[in-house]
């Protein structure tokens, strides 16, 4: 044995044992080759002598190192043979709880019998993408295997799952199909997916049943295809099954259970829509109780079938479809339950009459009753001349029913696997697919039937599909190192192939026999003895005839099977005919109904056997699998009992041999199983070297020196081009030698150390003692002066204490005395005092007592009265309650309700009658007034005149100072009005505060900030901490939803978008593309909030009704917009019943109106006559003051008197002209009212008047009247003619509008009446399905309605808040105008009266006063404002304006906003933030994954959002502004639901910006932070297994990309300072990184838990290093505060828990105590996970695990393991203003704005 030097002392060896079959022993004396006996020592210490011979009994196998041992990869083990592969699958399960080990290429999945928390979604994620040996073993690895190498080689693959019953198969496949669903999900809303998923549930009702070893166990075979596109999207699946085991339908043994279809459909049964399937309990019927046990613990059938019938839906199937299937199921159970009764001459039967199961089979499958009685007691034989009718005997009709039921079932699997892959296919092209195999394995009973034939059949193909496969990677391999390829031997099952399928083989002769008409096993088997007895595969038993033994690759097989397919055949001829001769049918119903009248069998030549179906199918599958790539996935069952982490080594033993497993450990053994790259054996040997050898640079060529240097046998291993080829057990030769360096190395080191601790001992004793010596010496001198010292501290102290002893005692005597004194005067004092105060209490006492005593009586009286009372009315309601009840139940009482309803109509319809009267009378009123008024008017202007005749010179002098009087009134007036205002705004104020400021409307970041300022000054920390905590839950909750609706957004964008490219010619853009592009006629209602509610409502009808109403803020969105409605309606109900009255008053009122119109033009008519006349008396003076005028000239008198008497003459006659042409407008005026008054046609029509009209009534004017002449002397005409069009176009567009409004309003009306009429029905609805109710469902009910009631009252009450609060805000910006016109106003006054002779030089001032008021802002035409958008948004860069202020565009905009503001142009403003909001989103959308371009518009988002709250005039945000910032205020609008729109923008570009940093940063986390080598030479190299070495990693031309730290670190960098360049806040900055730190921590720490490679001491001395720096980074960057370096605490904890000692229950405490933001399941996997590198660290124990897991039981951890790398913490934008001047802004002429004046 070339091995036998390996057996030394102290060597451990494997032993074979009976009951464990393999047992541990070490070797306690040296073998010598030739010695008989090996001498061992077992592990309880028992000697034992081990026999060994060259033949008979070779030498044990050697144990692995105990380095090796737990590793991911089987064949990374030095040592490869069967007990090492147990030991190791055996440590994994039990002490790591690992259920997945790689041997190979195969993935060995052991059954755990327990839920483990390994298949989250988050543990998807962390599989996907990455290389199938970097993490632990998982089902999910080998379907990213799968995947990827379909993606990458354009090649289909295949997943081959096999194991026995009970081993997870089932599960397995499941948990890769939910993978592929996860990973590939479909591009469209198809959901293909999810119906790829919903299969399952429906074949697992249908195919699956509780045995023995499974309570779920798959009885079939399925091949599931899933299709994938070219972009590898889900676009369908396809599925096949393989021998469905019939058999169970009729025949369950001992605790089994039939398929789970049949219990789910009983435990239903008391279900509505089935009470026709006449279904009872499943005990009472017989093919659902021959298992005596028809539970399962933990499973509730009802559940279960709930589940299936939702799959069936979700799969397409028709509810008609699903009672169809649901009644054959039904009639199955009926027909087992038919009783067949014997006849007396025990060759016949019959069947008990009006048997009931028979009647409901044949009801539920529409067969006759007669003949179904008649053909199942007999049977028809065809031949050639004639057809007999024979009898058949009670055991030929029992299995003549059985086969029928069986037959049945088939059908109805096969139909509805049809309709499953029906619903799962798709139009689209398929591009590439991956198949799922679930398949039995071997298997072996005492009775082994036709099922286990076929099983064992498959699987033999399947095995000699894999051997070949694994022989063809070896020989690969090889080839590709190009080392010389050697033949291996391995077990080829060809000739147990051919002894089943090959020509005159079991399956030929089989369907021989079967053809025979009196076939029998005797026959058959004799033909199998005498084709096959010299077969090694084929053996005769010794006991039997009629069976035989197969000897399968996994063990002997015992069959025996033919009267089973014998008893079927004659019935049921169909059963195995071809798919092509059997007509598809809906259902299985057809089928039966032919057995009315059987029809002629076909040709039995051309009939097919199952046996040959089963081969064809067989053979069909063998061939998709090899046109596939396959990946194998081993399910090994631990133990037979079902015990959760429980490990038979015979069982497991038993499959690994059946599977495969051991066989692809021997194909590995028998070449160069153990593989190294050079640069790994290098790392790892370099110890062996010598110092001279290492300086050499070719490191192949040191390696190649060095293994020929320690082994001496060439051929123990092989030089590749990459790697180095081992024997088995070299490895483990060279880590003997690599220890035993070691050793020497630590012994040298070890005495080394020693010595020098002994000499620093030595060195630190003596200088020790020289100290005490020097201290004990001084310390006594020391002491000696202390003494002198406190000795004449003693005396003094003697001295001080006896003075101050005495004058004390002094003191409190005289303080004695003088207490006493003051002691016994206060008591003499206090007795005087205590007399009078007992006589005046007891006064008190009398009258209190005396007045109660009174009280007392009447007290006793009046309840007395009011007993008697409740008594009477107590008697008095029961009997009006016990009429009412009466009353209740009648008709009568609904009538009468009814009756109370129309009388409250009929009331309502008074009041409005009683209003409208009232208001007509009140416009009686104020006509009148009118009217009165108008004469005052009159009397006015005649006084006017008088005053104007007597005043003199004087009068207008006193005008003025009556004028000024009474403005200074006024003035005084507005002080006190300003005043009373100011009083009511304080009052109104403190009253909104005491209502409750929790329901304030304001800003929403402000008052979380507030909120969190007060509760940091708090002093509980622990509300502090509850209340953050929940504005972050809140916060993200809103965030979230914001999230979904920019993902909403999004995606209705791209449909959009691919709608429009799709469509040819034109497009138009949908009216609700945005909701701030939307026009509303009603200024109350903001046009964002119409688009929530719009958004809501599409949002209801797709998430539906009863999932919209769980949505609290969904719900309350709607109410909200319905209480809107229902305000526009009762609006429009207000302005339909004005208009009714006014048309009633316009009837009524017709005679009165006409009389007035008369009176009005008497009276009109008079006013002209009286002013004609004054007209002429003004002419008459005018002639004669011309006269006088002309005589005082003709006098040549040139006095000054004369002069000055001229000149007042002229000024009187001026006056007079210009009272005269007053006095002609205002004839004309009357004028025109007057013909426009008394015109024939009254204008009631509300039609327009157009300008023929007018012109028609001026010539009927010329017409009528005599003094037209007379009227026009001096042009009055056209300014008549003048009037009379102005009056025109005024009335014509009056009544335009008019128009217009009554149609809207009838509109509005009609809608108005259709949703009343809606209203009514529902409250008609609601009253009788109230009635309907039982008084305890009314109750509920009627408190429902009250809760929805009190919930719209409370929103109604907060609006009305709301409205207060804006008013509120209103009043203040009404009140600071108003206090500015005062204060202007005063100015102007105070500058008439001091220099009233210079008014240009105030009117200058002021312009001057206005521009300055006014800078900052920037005016813009608004045909500009695309242009605007396109410069500022669309086409900027980010590096266009570096070198500008940060944030540039945002103040651009917001000064445009200003002079929109400024010139109170709301659609502009409107406009323009629109039109902001919408290209910022367009630009965000083409650039979504540049991160520079991101983070520019966050911050500029974030700076516009600023500045709307910075000059907002609210005065929370005007605190930190200056004087002249506060000048600049927005004065006309409030754009606070704008701000809550850039606020949510924010977020959304911020979850942009993370997403694109998280994309960019993801690929380098784990190679930065657990496998580059921050610290060199510290990590170790370990033997690495197959899947490591193999060609599934994904390389490329130069290897794997891999980033170091500091790139990671510099890529950090970037990001920050491109955030800091862009003038981003500090605070959204810091939240930013801390967002991404999340990101780190949570994707290295998955990472870390899901790889054993990596759970090390020296990786955690590296992560710990890693994390350092990165904290260094964040204080370098002044980032420390920004809560950062917390979100890496749960990683920095388990790299201290990589390093802490785990031995002691004091290491365990320390771990609990250290390791707080660790769950305890990542805790527990870390400490299973970790892997000692060398010999001379040791394993953590499982009591140490076992330890940790007690003391951690009472943290109440989440189940999950890995962390949720998609979390997102909740961001918020803080205020913060920006000291930036407007004015001052200087915008560069690069930007190429123009346009822009500023103002």
């Amino acid at each position: 044995n070339s091995y036998s030097y390996f057996y030394f002392h102290y060597t451990r060896v494997w032993i074979p044992d009976t009951e464990d079959v393999w047992k541990a022993a070490e070797i306690v004396k040296d073998y010598k080759e030739g010695d008989p006996v090996l001498r061992l020592k077992l592990e309880d210490e028992t000697p034992l002598e081990y026999p060994v011979g060259p033949k008979s009994n070779p030498l044990p196998f050697l144990r692995n190192p105990d380095i090796l041992v737990g590793e991911n990869d089987l064949t990374a083990l030095s040592y490869l043979h069967e007990p090492a592969v147990l030991h190791n699958l055996r440590v994994r399960f039990l002490e790591s709880n690992a259920i997945y080990t790689y041997c190979g290429i195969v993935l060995v999945a052991i059954n755990p019998y327990e839920q483990l928390q390994i298949y989250g979604e988050e543990v998807i994620n962390a599989y996907s993408g990455q290389n199938m040996g970097d993490m632990d073993p998982h089902i999910f690895a080998v379907a990213e295997e799968a995947y990827k190498q379909m993606a990458r080689d354009e090649k289909n693959q295949s997943i081959i799952v096999s194991g026995e019953s009970g081993a997870g198969k089932t599960v397995s496949a499941k948990y890769a199909m939910r993978f592929f669903a996860t990973v590939g999900g479909s591009a469209s809303d198809t959901n293909v997916e999810d119906k790829v998923l919903a299969s399952s549930p429906i074949m697992e009702a249908i195919g699956n049943a509780k045995t023995t070893r499974n309570d779920n166990s798959s009885r079939f075979g399925k091949y599931i295809q899933i299709g994938f596109n070219r972009h590898y999207h889900i676009i369908g699946a396809n599925m096949r099954t393989y021998l469905l085991e019939k058999s169970r339908v009729v025949f369950q043994a001992e605790d089994e259970r039939n398929y789970h279809i049949f219990y789910q459909l009983c435990a239903s049964a008391s279900l509505p829509e089935f009470k026709d399937l006449a279904l009872t309990s499943a005990e009472d019927f017989t093919y659902t109780s021959l298992g005596e046990n028809i539970f399962i613990e933990g499973v509730n059938d009802a559940e279960d079938f709930k589940k299936t019938r939702e799959a069936f839906t979700l799969l397409g199937i028709k509810e008609s479809s699903q009672n169809s299937i649901f009644k054959v199921i039904a009639s199955i159970l009926h027909l087992g339950n038919v009783e067949i009764c014997s006849d007396r001459d025990g060759e016949s039967c019959h069947i008990a009459r009006k048997d009931v199961h028979l009647q409901h089979f044949c009801n539920l499958l529409g067969v006759e009753l007669q003949q179904m009685e008649h053909w199942l007691c007999h049977r028809k034989l065809a031949t050639t001349s004639e057809t007999y009718v024979k009898t058949m005997s009670t055991k030929q009709a029992t299995n003549a029913r059985d086969a029928l039921a069986k037959h049945i079932y088939a059908r109805m699997f096969d139909w509805i696997v049809e309709h499953i892959n029906l619903s799962l296919q798709t139009s689209t092209k398929q591009h590439s697919f991956i198949g799922v195999l679930d398949i039995y394995g071997y298997e072996t009973f005492e009775v082994n039937s036709f099922e286990q034939f076929c099983i064992n059949y498959a699987n033999e193909k399947l095995q000699q599909q894999f051997n070949s496969h694994v022989f063809k990677l070896e020989q690969e391999e090889y080839m590709k190192e190009q080392i010389p390829w050697t033949l291996i031997d391995f077990a080829d099952n060809q000739p147990c192939i051919d002894l089943i399928e090959a020509r005159l083989g079991i399956l030929d002769l089989l369907d021989e026999e079967c053809k025979v008409p009196k076939g029998t096993d005797q026959n058959w088997a004799q033909k199998l003895y005498n084709k096959h007895s010299s077969s090694a595969h084929f053996q005769k038993p010794r006991m039997s005839n009629i069976s035989f033994i197969i000897i399968h690759f996994a063990d002997k097989v015992s069959q025996g099977l033919l009267h089973q397919l014998f008893d079927e055949f004659q019935l049921v001829a169909d059963l195995f005919s071809d798919k092509d001769d059997v007509t598809p049918a809906k259902s299985a119903r057809v089928n039966v109904r032919a057995l009315k009248t059987v029809p002629k069998a076909p040709n039995k030549e051309h009939r097919k056997t199952v046996g040959h179906q089963f081969r064809t199918s067989l053979h069909l599958l063998m061939d998709t699998l090899n046109a596939t790539t396959p990946h194998y996935v081993r399910c090994i069952k631990p133990n037979d009992f079902k015990e959760a982490f429980s490990f038979d080594s015979r069982r497991a033993v038993q499959q690994l041999r059946a599977c495969g497993v051991l066989e692809t450990i021997r194909i590995s053994a028998a070449g160069y199983p153990s593989r190294w790259t050079y640069p790994d054996f290098f790392n790892r040997y370099r110890v062996l070297m010598k110092k001279s050898d290492m300086m050499t640079a070719d490191k192949k060529l040191v390696c190649k020196n060095l293994l020929e240097t320690l082994i001496k046998e060439p051929d123990m291993f092989q030089f590749g081009k990459t790697k180095i080829f081992f024997r088995a057990g070299q490895v483990a030769y060279l880590e003997k030698l690599r220890t035993d360096r070691f050793r020497s190395a630590c012994i040298k080191i070890q005495k080394t150390v020693r010595g020098w601790l002994q000499r620093i001992r030595y060195r630190k004793i003596r200088k020790m003692a020289v100290t005490l010596q020097r201290y004990g010496r001084g310390y006594m001198a020391r002491r000696y002066a202390e003494f002198l010292r406190q000795t004449r501290a003693a005396i003094i102290c003697q001295k001080q204490y006896r003075m101050v002893r005495e004058r004390r005692e002094f003191l409190r005597v005289r303080r004695a005395v003088v207490t006493i004194q003051a002691y016994a005067r206060g008591m003499f004092t206090r007795r005087i005092y205590q007399e009078f105060l007992l006589h005046h209490k007891a006064m008190i006492i009398q009258k209190n007592v005396r007045g109660w005593m009174q009280r007392k009586q009447f007290r006793r009286a009046r309840n007395a009265a009011i007993t008697i009372q409740c008594a009477f009315r107590r008697m008095h309601a029961k009997r009006q309650l016990k009429q009412l009840k009466i009353e209740a139940r009648s008709a009568q009482h609904l009538k009468k309700l009814n009756t109370g309803m129309e009388n409250k109509i009929v009331q309502l319809q008074r009041k409005m009658d009683d209003q409208s009267k009232e208001l007509r009378t009140q416009n009686e009123q104020l006509q009148t007034v009118n009217t009165s008024l108008g004469s005052e008017v009159n009397k006015l202007q005649k006084q006017l005149e008088l005053l104007r005749s007597e005043q003199e010179d004087g009068g207008q002098v006193r005008s003025l100072e009556e004028e000024l009087e009474h403005l200074r009134k006024e003035l005084e007036e507005a002080h006190a009005l300003r005043n009373k205002m100011e009083e009511e705004h304080i009052n109104e104020k403190m009253d909104l505060t005491q209502v409750g400021e929790g329901d304030r409307p304001t800003d929403t970041a402000h008052v979380l900030s507030v909120k969190i300022l007060t509760s940091r000054k708090c002093p509980a920390e622990v509300s502090s901490v509850s209340l953050q905590s929940e504005l972050d839950k809140e916060r993200e909750r809103y965030q979230n939803l914001l999230k979904e609706f920019s993902r909403l957004e999004q995606r209705y964008d791209n449909l959009k978008e691919e709608m429009s490219l799709n469509k040819p010619g034109h497009t138009r853009n949908p009216s609700n593309q945005s909701s701030l592009e939307s026009d509303s006629n009603y200024p109350s209602v903001s046009t964002s909030e119409i688009g929530d509610t719009e958004d809501s409502i599409q949002l209801v009808d797709e998430m539906g009704i009863d999932k919209a109403a769980m949505d609290i803020s969904l719900f309350m969105k709607l109410q909200k917009r319905v209480r809107e409605l229902e305000q526009e309606r009762k609006k429009l109900q207000l302005t339909v019943e004005k208009m009714e009255e006014l048309a009633k008053r316009k009837v009524t009122e017709q005679g009165f109106i006409r009389g007035q119109e008369t009176a009005d033009l008497a009276y009109n008519n008079l006013k002209r006559q009286e002013l004609e006349s004054e007209n002429k008396k003004l002419k008459n003076d005018l002639n004669e003051l011309r006269k006088t005028v002309a005589e005082r000239a003709s006098q040549n008198s040139s006095s000054n008197e004369l002069q000055d008497g001229y000149n007042l003459l002229l000024s009187q006659l001026k006056s007079a002209n210009e009272e005269l042409d007053a006095r002609k407008e205002e004839v004309l005026i009357l004028r025109t009212q007057i013909e426009t008054d008394s015109t024939p046609v009254v204008n009631n029509s509300k039609e327009p008047v157009d300008k023929e009209e007018a012109l028609k009534a001026y010539h009927g004017l010329c017409d009528n009247h005599q003094d037209w002449c007379y009227l026009n002397e001096d042009g009055e005409l056209g300014l008549a003619y003048q009037g009379l069009k102005q009056v025109a176009r005024l009335l014509e567009a009056q009544l335009q509008t008019q128009s217009r409004q009554h149609k809207d309003e009838l509109e509005a009306l009609h809608t108005q009446i259709e949703l009343l009429k809606g209203d009514i029905e529902d409250k008609q609805e609601k009253l009788s399905y109230m009635m309907s109710l039982s008084p305890e469902a009314q109750v509920e009910y009627s408190v429902q309605q009250e809760i929805t009631r009190l919930t719209n009252d409370n929103l109604d009450l907060k609006e009305l808040v709301e409205k207060l609060e804006k008013n509120e805000r209103k009043l203040k910006k009404q009140l600071k105008i108003y206090m500015k016109k005062v204060q202007e106003l005063e100015a102007a006054q105070a500058a008439a009266q001091s220099s009233r002779s210079k008014p240009e030089l105030i009117r200058q001032v002021t312009v001057q006063r206005k521009e300055k008021d006014f800078e900052g802002m920037l005016e813009y035409n608004k045909e500009n404002e695309a242009l605007l958008v396109k410069t500022l948004i669309n086409d900027i860069r980010p590096n266009n304006v570096s070198g500008t202020v940060p944030c540039l565009p945002a103040y651009i905009l917001f000064m445009c906003i200003r002079h929109a503001d400024y010139i109170n142009d709301d659609q502009k403003v409107e406009s323009l933030l629109t039109s902001t909001i919408n290209a910022i989103k367009k630009v965000l959308k083409k650039n979504n994954d540049d991160f520079e371009m991101t983070s520019f518009w966050l911050a500029n988002t974030s700076r516009l959002l600023h500045c709307l709250k910075q000059y907002s005039g609210e005065e929370a945000f005007m605190t930190q502004n200056t004087p002249k910032q506060n000048e600049h205020c927005l004065k006309n609008f409030d754009l606070a639901e704008y701000r809550q729109v850039l606020s949510d923008l924010s977020i959304q570009i911020y979850q942009q910006l993370i997403k694109v940093a998280e994309g960019i940063i993801q690929p380098m986390i784990v190679s930065a932070m657990l496998e580059s080598e921050s610290i060199p030479s510290l990590a170790g190299v370990k033997p690495m297994g197959y899947r490591n070495r193999s060609s599934s990693m994904d390389m490329d031309a130069d290897g794997p990309t891999s980033y170091t730290l500091q790139a990671l670190i510099k890529q950090l960098g970037q990001f920050h300072n491109i955030m800091r360049d862009h003038g981003l806040d500090p605070e959204i900055i810091g939240q930013a990184v801390r967002q991404l730190f999340h990101c780190i921590n949570a994707v290295t720490l998955n990472n870390l838990l899901l790889r054993k490679d990596v759970c090390s001491w020296s990786t955690g001395m590296q992560l710990r290093y890693n994390t350092s720096q990165l904290e260094e980074w964040l204080r370098g960057n002044n980032l420390y505060q920004s809560k950062a370096a917390a979100t890496l605490e749960p990683i920095i904890q388990a790299a201290q828990l990589l390093q802490v000692k785990k031995k002691t229950s004091q290491d365990a405490e320390a771990i609990c105590a250290l390791c707080t933001a660790l769950t305890m399941q990542q805790i527990v996997k870390i400490l299973n996970l970790y892997t000692p590198l060398n010999e001379f660290e040791e394993r953590v124990t499982v009591s140490f695990i076992r330890n940790i897991q007690n003391r951690l039981q009472e943290r109440n951890d989440p189940p999950q393991l890995l962390l949720d790398t998609k979390h997102t913490f909740p961001v918020l934008f803080p205020y913060s203003p920006s000291a930036l001047s407007l004015e001052m802004l200087h915008i560069p002429a690069s930007l190429n704005i123009d346009f822009l004046v500023r103002v």
